[in-house]
């Protein structure tokens, strides 16, 4: 970025606070009960904000933006640093080695599930 751009020389964010909020604790996985305990609010507070029926003193937004990993001023007002968008790429790489690691354990569950079998043909064998 050039020294002379400034954050209202980017695009805001045309969401209210209350739907910045409420995408900035899904994209950090913090739930609301979670937020409202670290906040020292009941629950029903957090909803308020996210559902843009009131909204958080300064102090509170002081701390959302640190816990949320958030700037104060996209809080506000839309512009400055926002969450980080999920990337489709990295979330289908994650699937994908699960994958391979679900087929992997099915192979050895297959294994021992023959030899098991196999054992207790000879044991039956054997009485």
């Amino acid at each position: 970025m050039p020294d002379t751009t400034t954050i209202y020389s980017e695009t805001p964010d045309f969401d209210t606070l209350g739907g910045r909020l409420s995408r900035a604790r899904d994209a950090t996985g913090i739930s609301s009960q979670q937020l409202a305990r670290r906040l020292g609010v009941q629950q029903s507070t957090i909803q308020a904000w996210e559902s843009d029926r009131s909204q958080p003193r300064a102090n509170r937004l002081n701390m959302l933006a640190g816990i949320l990993g958030v700037s104060l001023s996209w809080l506000l007002h839309g512009v400055g640093t926002s969450p980080a968008e999920d990337d489709g790429n990295a979330v289908a790489e994650n699937v994908s080695l699960q994958l391979d690691r679900l087929r992997r354990l099915q192979q050895e569950t297959s294994s021992i599930i023959r030899q098991i079998e196999s054992d207790l043909k000879r044991l039956e064998q054997r009485a």
